[in-house]
């Protein structure tokens, strides 16, 4: 793997980052953007006084809109394999359906934290050092993505990723997360937004029709996609009026999550197709109409050991760095160690 650059202060900046977000009141905010150069810099690349460098939490917003935005949502407690092999899944497929034709079809990764998740309280790893591993986490996809991987996905060798956002939001649902995303400025285009600020005649309905239509691609578990699904999540609203806008503007990629309270393989895929047929999604409030968005795509192959994040604690618990290394990058396993971070005994509860 390439030379890795990683701040020293990690850790302080996403503090002092969260702190701003905290102040903004807003909903949703990408923290900082990692491309290849940032993240491994050449060898031999001149080197600035840290005066002059540019912060290593920069967000750089898109100068087009991305037509895809695949979104990679999760407590990150921490960044797991599982993860990885879903990131880079979609990113394969996404670079054999669109091609790398021109910069605007290249696809765009958002790793999202919720710092007010519905089910999970801010434990044991502080949010802090969350966003750390991400950012180590960003650095190892952005690496994996530029090397040939005929095994992972047989249709693409190699990923068109060009870039990753570290982003946090306050909204616990995901039609809540998907709508901050959307009502942000951030992945509107900068060229675009600057010529509609040129232009004083542009109306608003003028505006908004020259918009490209981003699509926002959740990468989900199984398990996810039942609660997305279950009506005790939508107390105020109808699961209609909440999740139409949703299907509107987003897609559920859902990889198969095999044993446990899930079921096997030809269960789950049972269960996707169901939701198009008879009263499978209108029995709980659903429309039939959703159940075209959504794609279950194979998850461990068999005989694959399971890989979750609260394995990562348990092994950490145990000080076993062998199966650590086995269910976590190598720049996260190190950065867990070198932290002492899931030590304090917590290695039980919550998922990946």
């Amino acid at each position: 793997m390439a030379h890795r650059s990683l701040p020293p202060n990690l850790v302080s900046l996403f503090t002092q980052a969260l702190k701003s977000y905290q102040l903004s009141n807003a909903t949703f905010c990408v923290l900082c953007s990692l491309t290849s150069s940032t993240a491994f810099p050449t060898p031999g690349a001149v080197q600035h006084p840290p005066s002059l460098s540019p912060s290593p939490l920069t967000p750089l917003p898109p100068q087009t809109p991305p037509q895809t935005l695949l979104v990679l949502d999760s407590s990150f407690n921490p960044p797991t394999l599982a993860h990885q092999r879903m990131a880079l899944s979609a990113l394969s497929d996404e670079s054999s359906a669109h091609g790398s034709s021109s910069n605007n079809q290249k696809s765009r990764l958002l790793l999202l934290l919720a710092i007010n998740n519905a089910d999970k309280a801010p434990k044991p790893a502080a949010f802090s050092q969350r966003l750390a591993m991400m950012y180590i986490f960003a650095q190892d996809l952005l690496a994996l993505s530029a090397s040939p991987r005929p095994l992972l996905h047989p249709a693409a060798a190699t990923t068109t990723c060009e870039l990753v956002d570290i982003a946090v939001t306050t909204e616990p649902y995901f039609h809540a997360k998907s709508a901050a995303v959307a009502a942000a400025p951030f992945y509107r285009g900068q060229q675009q937004q600057q010529q509609q600020h040129l232009d004083a005649t542009t109306t608003p309905a003028a505006a908004a029709a020259e918009e490209q239509p981003m699509t926002q691609v959740y990468l989900t578990g199984f398990d996810t996609l039942v609660r997305i699904f279950d009506p005790k999540y939508y107390t105020s609203e109808s699961m209609a009026a909440c999740l139409d806008p949703f299907f509107s503007r987003a897609r559920l990629r859902v990889v198969s999550r095999t044993g446990g309270d899930w079921g096997g393989g030809a269960e789950q895929e049972a269960y996707v197709a169901g939701l198009g047929h008879g009263d499978g999604l209108q029995r709980v409030g659903g429309r039939e109409a959703w159940a075209r968005r959504v794609e279950l795509v194979p998850g461990r192959g068999e005989g694959e050991p399971v890989v979750s994040s609260t394995r990562v604690r348990e092994a950490v618990r145990r000080r076993d760095w062998g199966e650590l290394r086995e269910l976590v990058s190598e720049g996260v396993a190190e950065w867990i160690r070198e932290q002492g971070l899931y030590q304090d005994g917590e290695g039980k509860g919550g998922g990946c």
